[in-house]
């Protein structure tokens, strides 16, 4: 059993390698790239629409949804960023499925969790400003100033330990009941394995939207008399 795709060479010349890490993350973008544009290229606004566009306004909706309940708003200017996280990770939990498809599971977590570290400022400093991001690092006191940076960093690694302890958790499971039971009991527990990856592409989504809500805070709109 191998810890990370790391291990697995195609090509190399010198100190520069093309290993699977690399050759699977990208052939998993491609997908999603070449998925998206026939999703959408024919899209309808008549009451007669393909069961994809169907399917892709139901998942939109609903991550516009999940993104307000958590306090942002705005759903709209975050669901590029957030939607893409959940249904990367949620296609690499699925692709596990594929015969010799090994998930980047070291470089997919630390990955996605620094995009999370950079979205978070990013879209922090759009919503109150350079000074008034900054400021937030410094209340109620200046004395918080070094505790803030720090939970930045620390949130940050829980966030990639989490994803990549919970997601090699499962492949290493399924990949020991494989030598020792017969075929069966593994089938089922890949099917677990899947729901599982799903259920972390919505947590570590949601935990990516909570950081965000976090640093934006972002004034619910008053409502109409």
């Amino acid at each position: 059993m191998r810890l990370s795709p790391d291990e697995i060479i195609f090509w190399q010349y010198g100190f520069l390698k093309l290993n699977a890490t690399i050759v699977f993350t990208w052939a998993l973008m491609l997908v999603l790239v070449v998925g998206s544009i026939l999703v959408t290229h024919r899209l309808s606004r008549d009451l007669s629409r393909s069961r994809w566009q169907n399917l892709l306004e139901i998942l939109v909706t609903g991550i516009e949804q999940q993104i307000r309940e958590v306090g942002l708003h705005e759903a709209r200017t975050y669901l590029g960023f957030l939607g893409t996280l959940f249904l990367f990770v949620a296609a690499a939990s699925l692709a596990t499925i594929i015969p010799g498809y090994e998930p980047p599971t070291g470089s997919l977590s630390t990955a996605l969790a620094l995009c999370v570290l950079v979205a978070v400022p990013l879209f922090g400093i759009a919503d109150q400003g350079l000074g008034g991001y900054l400021k937030s690092y410094t209340e109620p006191t200046v004395m918080m100033l070094p505790f803030n940076l720090i939970s930045e960093v620390s949130r940050t690694l829980a966030l990639a330990v989490r994803l990549f302890g919970n997601m090699m958790s499962g492949a290493m499971i399924i990949a020991i009941l494989l030598t020792i039971t017969p075929f069966l009991f593994p089938i089922l527990m890949t099917a677990l394995g899947l729901l599982t990856g799903l259920v972390q592409a919505y947590i570590f989504s949601i935990l990516a939207a909570v950081y965000i809500a976090a640093a934006t805070r972002t004034p619910k709109p008053a409502a109409k008399p």
